[in-house]
């Protein structure tokens, strides 16, 4: 799976700021070509500073998708990783608007597979390709305060698990990067409860980046900013009612703040 960053081409959403800009950054100052993407125009802004292709608009949608990986390949030749980065994490839960959840399933799930179908044929011809998957922990785990973003972090962490089993044997390599609390915008949105929940343990977007940095000349599948998620992961899998008791015990504190 070791994926060399040098000289390679890569298109990255969500770049304007956060995860994806760190990521976009660090990967230049590592050789490598890119085509960045975001709704927001804060990505020309990174794009300029790196030297690397701006793709501005929606880049969920099917039309959107495919508008990013023509640009992409106009722009690389061959897209040799795609990072599927863009997420959000609207609050709410089971009342939460159906725009809401459809929205969300939309940039962080549906994305994903529009991408893959996009660039699966040309990986499968050469026999080579890496999807990297921004998840989060959220989808190992939980995310208190959001089901939407729970669900689809469930689901983003799957499909990135079956294109995996289903190609690795033919040259396809994916990873998921699930951290917990990172001091972005989108942790600032979550508010008190957000900051109550990951605050102590929030990380920079460019600490994670180097964790992805090593784990991209390695063969494992995770991408664990946090290592202790591993731990939670094992729990959960192994004590789940006790699991589920200790997430609602911090659900109580939080209806508390």
């Amino acid at each position: 799976m070791s994926f060399t960053l040098k000289d390679s081409g890569i298109v990255i959403t969500g770049a304007g700021r956060g995860i994806g800009a760190a990521l976009a950054r660090r990967f230049s100052a590592e050789g490598a070509r890119l085509v960045l993407a975001d709704v927001d125009d804060a990505v020309s802004t990174v794009a300029s500073e790196l030297d690397a292709t701006a793709v501005v608009g929606d880049a969920a949608s099917e039309e959107g998708v495919a508008r990013l990986v023509d640009a992409a390949r106009s722009a690389l030749g061959e897209i040799d990783m795609f990072c599927a980065n863009a997420g959000i994490a609207p609050m709410g839960g089971a009342d939460a608007s159906e725009e809401d959840w459809a929205r969300t399933w939309d940039i962080n799930v549906m994305a994903h597979v529009r991408a893959a179908r996009a660039l699966l044929p040309e990986w499968l011809e050469r026999g080579r390709g890496h999807f990297l998957a921004t998840v989060s922990a959220a989808g190992l785990l939980t995310s208190l305060g959001s089901a939407s973003y729970s669900v689809t972090k469930h689901g983003a962490l799957a499909f990135a698990e079956w294109l995996l089993a289903t190609y690795k044997h033919r040259g396809i390599s994916v990873q998921a990067i699930c951290p917990q609390g990172v001091r972005t915008q989108m942790l600032e949105e979550t508010g008190p409860g957000g900051k109550f929940l990951m605050g102590d343990s929030a990380i920079t977007a460019e600490q994670v980046v180097d964790t992805v940095v090593r784990a991209l000349g390695g063969d494992s599948f995770l991408i664990l900013p946090h290592p202790e998620v591993a731990e939670y992961y094992a729990a959960r899998a192994t004590q789940n009612d006790r699991w589920i008791g200790g997430m609602n015990k911090l659900q109580r504190k939080l209806e508390e703040l």
